[in-house]
């Protein structure tokens, strides 16, 4: 345990110490430290530990009639006992991810206000520009290596939710610890509240956020530019920032703006580019052909869809094609129907994947038109993949690819099942959200593989925070895709898994630290020197770990002596 931690515990004997989540063991304190400590008298007289403590919250989370009641729960431990948290968390991650992110987060972030409970991480205003540095000071933590930070206008597919998107920025850097190992105390959410556009929480008497329109334009802009300024002269240049949930208007161009002057990306654009890309790679070993062979159809033409375009014109130029002949493979169709050359307001971001086609507006129309090999749904319209088109996919397609990636569940463009069922089997599926497995009539059992953007995200900011990179290039995101889709194996397609397994999770995210310090070590971009020269080790040793500390008794403010005396007269 290092010497910072002995002093904490000096500092926050009795009391105090057993309401600070950093230090806080509950009964997993030995009776020496408990009298050392003075907090003998404060907890029963049994002792638990960490094991049986786990054991104790999963009987209460199964207990539990609701998943917003099971997220409750354990918010509450994060709040009380964030050792016990993350061991909670790592002891079945496919069991508790679902409810600390996708799809439970959505109604948390929805139901924000109301259970509003100990804050976490920072609100900063709009009012509070000119002194964003003075708030980041309110901060209890000096080292800060990764902050999430969202304006809270698109959360996943449940749009404006202003102040209560919060829990976007609380779920994501859980999932930093717990799949990646990053260490929480060094990690801080924050929202940025600028006003909302949803009458409904502007009306709410509980609403936690400003009750005003949202600020744009120049004001909103300059806002942004003093925060960002404020977080790397508070933490350094090395702090990872990421952008989260921001509305298509805003996110690309703060990334351009943004993403060559600090280290920072957006998870939406460039993240979930990345799983849907591993996922893809993936599904090849199943089609036997090449990225470039395929015709790609988006249903949504916004941050997810253009990400993962234009991740997929990178693999497509990997392979040799060129970015030209690249993009002929690649049709986007928008809320007003396929982008094609001579429709008018097209974004800049948009224009580069026009076809000289006629304009169409019905997806099943379009799907029949452009006879593509992969259909990807990224809009958020749930049910969009009617059974008609998944039908029509399987008609020429001896293999079709279907990724239904929005979120919540309630969004998804189809569900596992229905793939499956109209595909007769035959469609390689996998989703934003998960879904049961699915047995056909035949007997035959799949698993849907869920295009989970916690694959990308804790990984590359354990390998990002590890060296000490600068900028986060999309080598990065693509490089992480290809570590991904490795760790699938052919059983796993066989089970119609795209990805690893969720309990793997841990050791994907070491693989991708792994072989971003290693490139980064090649090219010259990390900061922290000297070069290790075993990587691996390396980064395992900033891996965050869920022990509870032990207390050694050269911390204690008495002689041991007196430690020994005591322990033994209270035995």
């Amino acid at each position: 345990m290092e010497a910072s931690v002995h002093t904490l515990y000096t500092q926050k004997r009795g009391y105090d110490l057993t309401r600070n989540p950093h230090l806080n063991k509950g009964m997993a304190f030995t009776l020496e430290e408990r009298q050392q400590l003075n907090i003998h008298g404060l907890l029963p007289p049994c002792f638990l530990d960490q094991d049986i403590q786990v054991f104790r919250v999963v009987k209460n989370f199964d207990r539990l009639n609701s998943d917003f009641d099971r997220y409750l729960l354990l918010m509450d431990l994060q709040d009380e006992n964030e050792k016990l948290f993350y061991r909670v968390l790592t002891s079945d991650i496919e069991k508790f991810m679902p409810i600390v992110y996708t799809p439970t987060v959505g109604l948390a972030c929805q139901q924000y206000s109301l259970a509003f409970r100990r804050p976490r991480g920072l609100f900063i205003s709009i009012h509070d520009r000119g002194h964003i540095v003075t708030l980041l000071k309110s901060w209890p933590e000096d080292v800060v290596k990764a902050v999430v930070v969202t304006d809270g206008e698109r959360i996943l597919g449940l749009g404006d939710l202003g102040c209560n998107g919060m829990g976007i920025p609380v779920g994501k850097l859980a999932l930093y610890t717990a799949c990646g190992g990053v260490n929480p105390q060094e990690c801080l959410p924050v929202t940025l509240d600028v006003g909302t556009e949803n009458e409904e929480l502007l009306k709410d008497p509980l609403y936690i956020g400003l009750r005003q329109k949202r600020v744009r334009g120049r004001d909103y802009d300059d806002f942004l530019d003093e925060f960002m300024e404020a977080v790397t002269s508070r933490f350094g240049v090395n702090c990872l920032i990421q952008f989260e949930d921001f509305a298509n208007a805003n996110a690309f161009r703060l990334l351009e703006k943004y993403r060559n002057k600090y280290c920072t990306f957006n998870d939406d654009i460039q993240g979930t580019a990345s799983v849907a890309v591993a996922g893809l790679l993936a599904a090849l070993r199943i089609t036997q052909n090449s990225l470039s062979d395929h015709t790609i159809l988006f249903q949504g033409a916004g941050e997810a869809a253009l990400g993962i375009a234009n991740l997929i014109i990178m693999a497509m130029e990997k392979e040799g094609i060129s970015m030209e002949k690249a993009i002929e493979r690649i049709w986007l169709v928008d809320s007003k129907g396929l982008i094609v050359k001579g429709r008018a307001s097209l974004t800049h971001e948009k224009k580069k994947f026009v076809h000289e086609h006629q304009e169409m507006n019905n997806l099943e129309e379009i799907v029949r038109e452009i006879k593509p090999t992969v259909l990807i749904g990224v809009a958020a319209i749930g049910g969009a993949f009617t059974e008609q088109i998944l039908q029509d996919m399987a008609s020429f397609n001896e293999r079709p690819i279907i990724f239904a990636l929005s979120n919540p569940t309630s969004k998804a463009e189809c569900s596992a099942e229905q793939c499956y069922r109209a595909t007769e089997g035959r469609g390689i599926f996998a989703s934003g959200s998960p879904f049961d497995p699915v047995t056909l009539p035949g007997g035959r059992t799949f698993y849907p593989g869920q295009g989970n953007n916690s694959y990308v995200f804790p990984g590359i900011a354990l390998g990002v925070v590890a060296c000490g990179l600068r900028h986060i290039t999309d080598k990065i995101f693509l490089t992480t895709a290809e570590v991904i889709a490795q760790e699938v194996s052919n059983k796993h397609l066989e089970e119609g898994r795209l990805y690893p397994p969720l309990n793997t999770i841990q050791d994907v995210s070491l693989k991708i630290a792994v072989k971003i310090v290693e490139e980064s070590y090649l090219d010259k971009s990390a900061t922290v020197y000297p070069e290790p020269q075993d990587k691996e080790a390396f980064v395992r040793s900033k891996v965050y770990s869920t022990d509870y500390d032990q207390i050694q008794p050269d911390c204690y403010p008495w002689p041991k002596e007196a430690m020994k005396v005591q322990t033994v007269n209270q035995s």
